[in-house]
């Protein structure tokens, strides 16, 4: 299943589409599908039901600037992405890393926008 929806790209944007898709010998909707896909990571259905940073307190808001990925998960973290440096992570190893990053991801994403969140209600200062 598909949804459409209209878009306006800058002309300069829809132009280096446009040229790529004609060097890959592609239709520019398809090309644009598949940036799309490759540019947007998937984001978890739990994330999903968390209410926006621009709806919570400031305390709230707070709380998430200091938002960090539980001792444990980082720890493994950094176990698979060393293996998979050292090209000795397994079938099952890679579906561990893909999940653990997903989760660092959105946490970084998270903490990001509670970030700049604090700064435009001035509960803290721009990192300069």
């Amino acid at each position: 299943m598909s949804t459409q929806i209209i878009i306006n790209l800058p002309d300069d944007i829809y132009q280096r589409a446009e040229r790529f898709a004609r060097l890959a010998n592609r239709d520019v909707a398809s090309i644009l599908v598949d940036t799309i896909q490759l540019s947007i990571p998937p984001v978890s259905g739990d994330i999903t039901d968390l209410q926006p940073v621009s709806a919570l307190s400031d305390e709230e808001v707070l709380v998430l600037t200091e938002l960090q990925m539980e001792s444990e998960q980082d720890a493994r973290l950094s176990e698979l992405l060393d293996r998979q440096q050292s090209g000795t992570l397994t079938e099952g190893d890679r579906s561990e890393l893909q999940t653990l990053m997903q989760v660092y991801q959105e946490g970084l994403l998270r903490k990001a926008t509670a970030l700049s969140e604090a700064v435009k209600r001035g509960l803290i200062e721009p990192l300069s």
